[in-house]
């Protein structure tokens, strides 16, 4: 297991429909049409065809129901959150020209995608363990007993610059799942599930936070035919996701340090992960929209990628266990319950760059005299574009009290897989290669249509679909995928579907309009890749449906 993931790169780059009311309730099919406060982050085209200045505020309630399956064992979880969507400002400067009739300025802050998941479930009958993968791993960097074992003088989390260890071994040494067998300089490491060992999984994973998005664009327009924009995006991004993975297991194989030797036992366990992804980022975008007839639009723009400066933070991770060691009267005896933690239960982070995917938008719509409307919008996603780069530091926090301490205000450099291993590929190139593995280029559609039913009173429906970008190699699970620190969990999705509808009122220059978007996706949960070394090379999954009900309100004045 690594730093840098895979699974986080589509984490932050994944689209979602957000917005003003109108702008969803119409599906989001707006980059023909523009005049609304959510083109500035999608057709910055949109700000050149406004002709009157604008100010507006969008709120957002978020109903969340997770639905978790594997072989008819089902649990489900409600979540309602209240969301602030969107907030702007256009200012029109009139510039009395035939030719050049206005020139305008934007700024809005926008909410992009949000993290908000909670989904909980089990897998009824195991067919390997988390154990026989962290024991995978050890196999594949060819550890030693004492690579992972915390001396006097060896503090394997921190080993120094000539070797890497990886944590979940170490993490998994200390908690028993994983114990050496054979020749002590080239051992083979084994996990707890062997044959006729059986037992149960459980999961809990919480997610929270989002992308925000500030922009500020400038637009115009050119004999009002041709509309163009330029957007500056300043991004904002924070993930996280706390994961508990636990197994009960019948008939394991585990180290019993009483007699020195493994043995056959029922136990139970868990391990705990935290994690934070957060940092800032910017890019830029173009676009223009053609109007060659009064019925007739035509618009696109082009993304450039979001180039972010990201921290991830590593919480102490921990594994809680109940083995039933037959304990002895001696004051030597260990006992079976317990726990152990990462690096001492010290937190610890990682710097590094990442790109998100680059973004196409081609879209057309008819405008039917003053009562309706019809838009089409084709995006282009390039996410096996997505790349970490640049050599990536991770430090740890010693506590204060330690003596060892050297600066009370500053971390302590402790070295990069680059630094251990200079003739392998570095965090960035491996995570890299696995993007381009597991991701493919995806398209979205969006259609939108409002039908004006009163000179007050507009209707409107919608639907966008967001095609998967996992390929078909990581579903039909033919890929070991990468995980950040030793959180050994990860989803990939499904297909999106979006349904939506709304309406507006208007009068004089106030405007309200409410939405109704329904949003359906399922993922496949993996509480852990196939086993690097083919051990086993069987890995488990439970089915996840998300199903979202947004209700959005939106106000805005025109002056």
């Amino acid at each position: 297991m690594m730093a840098q993931s895979p699974i986080d790169a589509y984490q932050i780059s994944q689209q979602d429909l957000k917005g003003t009311a109108r702008f969803m309730s119409m599906g989001g099919a707006f980059g023909a049409l523009g005049g609304d406060l959510s083109t500035l982050s999608q057709n910055p085209a949109g700000i050149g065809v406004y002709r009157s200045n604008e100010i507006g505020v969008t709120f957002d309630i978020d109903c969340q129901r997770a639905t978790t399956d594997n072989a008819g064992y089902k649990q489900t979880l409600d979540q309602t959150k209240f969301i602030f969507s969107n907030i702007g400002i256009v200012g029109t400067l009139k510039l009395g020209s035939t030719s050049v009739p206005n020139l305008n300025l934007g700024f809005t802050y926008q909410r992009g995608p949000t993290f908000n998941r909670h989904y909980r479930g089990g897998i009824a009958s195991l067919k390997t363990s988390l154990s026989n993968y962290i024991a995978g791993i050890a196999n594949t960097y060819n550890l030693t007993e004492a690579d992972v074992q915390t001396t006097d003088n060896y503090d394997p989390y921190n080993p120094g610059q000539n070797r890497y260890v990886p944590w979940s071994p170490i993490l998994g040494y200390d908690s028993y799942l994983i114990n050496p067998e054979g020749n002590p300089e080239n051992p083979t490491w084994q996990g707890q599930f062997g044959q006729g060992t059986s037992g149960t999984g459980t999961f809990d994973v919480i997610e929270s936070g989002g992308v925000n998005n500030y922009n500020i664009a400038l637009g115009g327009n050119i004999a009002n035919i041709v509309y163009w924009g330029m957007n500056f995006d300043i991004t904002t991004v924070n993930y996280n996701i706390s994961s508990v993975w636990g197994e009960n297991l019948n008939n394991a194989y585990v180290y019993d340090p009483n007699v020195g030797k493994l043995s056959l036992m029922d136990c139970n366990w868990d391990m705990n992960n935290s994690y934070n992804l957060n940092g800032s980022g910017f890019k830029y975008s173009l676009g223009v929209i053609v109007k060659p007839i009064q019925e007739l639009r035509l618009g696109f723009a082009f993304h450039t990628p979001t180039y972010y400066s990201l921290t991830e933070n590593f919480y102490a991770e921990q594994v809680n266990y109940n083995y039933p060691f037959k304990k002895g009267t001696g004051a030597s005896e260990t006992s079976g319950s317990g726990y152990a933690t990462t690096n001492n239960g010290d937190p610890t982070y990682n710097k590094v760059n990442f790109q998100t995917p680059w973004k196409v938008i081609a879209s057309i719509a008819g405008v039917f005299g003053s009562k309706c409307i019809v838009s089409f919008d084709y995006e282009w996603n390039g996410f096996k574009k997505m790349k970490y780069y640049e050599p990536s530091n991770t430090y740890y926090y010693d506590p204060w009290w330690d003596s060892g301490w050297d600066n009370d205000w500053g971390p302590y450099y402790k070295g990069t897989r680059a630094d251990a291993t200079p003739q392998a590929l570095s965090a960035n190139d491996e995570a890299n290669q696995m993007i381009r593995e597991i991701y493919r280029n995806s398209s979205t559609i969006r259609i939108g249509a409002e039908y004006r039913a009163l000179d007050f009173l507009s209707l409107r429906l919608g639907y966008c679909y967001n095609a998967t970008p996992v390929t078909s190699k990581a579903k039909d699970n033919m890929l070991n995928i990468p995980t950040a620190g030793t959180l050994s969990s990860f989803r990939l999705d499904n297909d999106t579907n979006y349904v939506t509808a709304g309406f507006g009122l208007s009068y004089k220059g106030f405007r309200f309009d409410a939405a109704y978007v329904w949003k359906h996706m399922t993922s496949s949960y993996y509480p852990f890749s196939a086993d690097p070394s083919d051990i086993v090379g069987t890995s488990m999954s439970s089915d996840v449906t998300f199903n979202n009900s947004q209700i959005v309100f939106s106000l805005a004045y025109k002056f």
